[in-house]
């Protein structure tokens, strides 16, 4: 989960601390220095008051808001609470500390926010700031948001092998070992305790409410950069004219995915009944 920021040079310099809108390698040694100064400064009582955590401490202090994510998105708790454990080493690392940030998530075009620099897959990569650890854990859930992890909202909320080898299948990290990882760690410390199964209708309806969300994170996206790169939202809607059903599928619940009627999808498709199969293409754009 490594995204480098971006900056336009008409930004004027004195909003260069204020936000970490900043290709990665535009900011200077300097720069850097100054603006997390100012970061550490902000955030001098809390990491004055910083108590370390163990492993289960850690985990004592977050599982309530893995749970609350988890029930919210269907992110397992046992990978929320083992990605922040590893990514944050257990809450001590300088990211944790300083901006509250336990998922290593970098700043990108999309991030408003203040960043913090630190030396990773670049010199000077920008990581974005929180004011509350609990934020942290929000906008990782937000930020799964995107079509490349849209199949890991089909799986199951409590197939925590699943998403961890998505995780990884998606680019997530680029640590080959990255799932064998997560998976010990909820092992280990048995995490799985925390996640909860769904019956087949809360799946559908968790399906749906986030697989909208994240098509019209996209639509949205789209429009926004039509005036710069037509073809490119051109070939976004091409791309999503079929859909593959998979297991819980019903033509009720992928019609109110894509904005339709049973019986519209039904004559896109000449359908003469309501059964369809695992595997099989339906046309969702009229």
């Amino acid at each position: 989960m490594r995204k480098p920021a971006y900056l336009s040079l008409l930004i004027l310099p004195a909003l260069l601390f204020s936000s970490c809108a900043v290709h990665n390698g535009l900011i200077s040694n300097r720069e850097a220095h100054r603006n997390n100064q100012e970061i550490q400064k902000a955030n001098s009582d809390a990491i004055a008051g910083y108590t370390p955590y163990t492993s289960l401490t850690y985990i004592d202090k977050f599982k309530t808001i893995a749970v609350q994510e988890m029930n919210l998105y269907g992110i397992p708790a046992s990978i929320t609470l083992a990605q922040g454990l590893f990514e944050s080493g257990s809450g001590n690392g300088e990211l944790a500390r300083v901006a509250n940030n336990h998922f290593g998530i970098k700043c990108n075009s999309e991030w408003k926010g203040k960043g913090y620099y630190k030396d990773d897959d670049e010199h000077n990569d920008c990581f974005r700031v929180y004011d509350r650890p609990e934020d942290s854990f929000r906008d990782h859930s937000e930020f799964l948001k995107r079509p490349r992890y849209a199949k890991l909202f089909m799986l199951d909320k409590n197939d925590y092998v699943g998403w961890a080898n998505g995780l990884k299948d998606a680019g997530y990290a680029t640590n080959p070992n990255y799932p064998k990882l997560l998976i010990n760690i909820i092992q280990k410390y048995n995490l799985d305790q925390y996640d909860r199964p769904e019956t087949d209708t809360q799946k559908i309806k968790r399906e749906d409410r986030v697989l909208t969300q994240i098509n019209d994170n996209t639509i949205t996206a789209a429009k926004d950069s039509v005036t710069r790169d037509t073809s490119r939202v051109n070939n976004l809607y091409q791309g999503n004219k079929q859909y593959t059903v998979v297991q819980g599928d019903t033509l009720y619940s992928i019609s109110k995915r894509f904005g339709l009627t049973v019986d519209e999808l039904k004559g896109l498709n000449n359908l003469s009944d309501n059964s369809i199969k695992i595997g099989q293409k339906l046309t969702v754009v009229k």
